[in-house]
């Protein structure tokens, strides 16, 4: 550990022994969702001509198949669609309501604004780019009150006849909140439905598979979308998304991806096919080495002075670690010391600009081998106040704790600390 001061690697020793017993608790939800993992394998019987590629229109493709029966096994839903056509977190979501909302429904998120990538997607009544508005399907949100909770009131007041689906955010996503647990997701599943027992529950599991030993589908929501670039890919997924839930759903979301008529039953998975098997053999493993690095960032950066939410003692149920700073010039020497750390990139230095779904300017750290994997180690913020930076991902706990200690030294370096 050359070049990092005494006094930084003495935080990271505190919080070393101040997490142990966290990092226990975090071995044995890696433990569950293994065995769950392997248990759907078995089941499927996956052997190792389901790794064949497949070509052209790929019917027929026994892979893709017990791929998606795997899935569905593994998140508790009645089917899946997992492909590597899906080109982010944000296409999977796109296509998944596009799949189920129809001219004249209303999508009502009730976890407060969703993450900026998503405001294209919902977008402005005509504004000819294809949005969810310009087809004609209303949008509202209730706002989360002051302490980061469901204003269940406004939730309430705001379902009617034409609401069609529920939008849940599991991830805090830009927000100086605690992300929605498991178990609060499957109450807010149970008061809608008590209100309007057909509507469609969504949720955007971004950052959230394996972070617990459930998922949304197992709780009651009726649908549910990711990135294989995050979590669930295991950090060898090179590209896709999925899509789990009831399956008169999650077929109607094939449609929107491929054409009517055709859905998941074409689509040449490209060579990809061994490496989202095998990715999601090591989620669990490596979600598992993504939250200890961050209940330790919590500890290391707590005892420097910083808040932090979660706080390292506070039940985690994504990946994300947030961490307020006083001025944006801690934020930029946090997430340009991160990317010091890297092992691709490593000597990149980066700076805001206006990234394309973005409102504000934002400055990243990506030194990954997956272009924008954030179950690698990685981190991003918006240049706006308050100074929030969000760190997630770490496919070893050691490059965790090496991308703390570089983003606490290039602050010292800078007079920051």
């Amino acid at each position: 550990m050359a070049g990092f001061s005494e006094e930084i690697k003495g935080w990271l020793r505190q919080a070393e022994e101040l997490t142990a017993e966290s990092q226990q608790r975090i071995d044995r939800i890696v433990d569950h969702n293994q065995w769950k993992v392997i248990e759907a394998f078995q089941r499927h019987q996956v052997s190792d001509f389901h790794f064949a590629g497949s070509t052209g229109y790929a019917y027929n493709d026994r892979g893709r198949e017990v791929l998606d029966l795997v899935y569905a096994d593994v998140f508790g839903a009645e089917a899946a669609l997992v492909r590597p056509h899906f080109a982010s977190g944000t296409h999977t979501i796109a296509t998944a309501l596009f799949g189920v909302l129809r001219p004249g429904d209303e999508l009502f998120y009730i976890t407060g604004r969703p993450y900026d990538t998503l405001h294209k997607v919902i977008g402005q009544a005509g504004d000819g780019t294809g949005s969810l508005r310009d087809y004609g399907i209303s949008y509202r949100e209730a706002a989360l009150l002051e302490e980061g909770t469901v204003d269940w009131a406004a939730v309430e007041a705001g379902i009617h006849e034409h609401t069609k689906v529920i939008g849940i955010q599991r991830s805090r996503g830009y927000d100086w909140r605690s992300s929605f647990r498991v178990e609060q997701i499957a109450e807010m599943v149970r008061r809608v439905k008590a209100i309007k027992p057909d509507v469609i529950v969504f949720v955007d599991n971004c950052y959230g598979e394996f972070t617990e030993i459930q998922e949304p589908t197992e709780v009651g929501a009726d649908l549910i979308a990711g990135s294989l670039i995050k979590n669930p890919g295991g950090g060898l997924a090179e590209t896709g998304g999925y899509i789990c839930g009831r399956a008169s759903l999650v077929e109607l979301a094939a449609y929107r991806l491929t054409a009517p008529g055709i859905g998941g039953e074409v689509g040449a998975m490209l060579g990809t096919t061994r490496g989202i098997y095998q990715g999601l053999f090591m989620a669990p493993t490596i979600v598992g080495q993504a939250l200890k690095g961050s209940i330790l960032a919590a500890a290391v950066f707590e005892t420097a002075g910083f808040d932090s939410k979660p706080r390292w003692d506070e039940p985690r149920t994504d990946l994300i670690q947030a961490i307020s700073f006083t001025s944006s010039e801690h934020l930029i020497a946090f997430v340009q010391g991160v990317q010091r750390a890297s092992a691709v990139d490593g000597h990149v230095v980066p700076e805001p600009w206006d990234m394309p779904g973005y409102e504000h300017p934002v400055i990243m750290a990506a030194g990954t081998f997956i272009q924008g994997g954030s179950l690698e180690l990685s981190a991003d913020a918006p240049i706006r106040k308050p100074y929030i930076a969000y760190m997630q991902g770490g496919l070893t706990l050691s490059h965790v704790k090496y991308g703390i200690l570089a983003a606490l030294q290039k602050m010292k370096e800078q007079n920051l600390l």
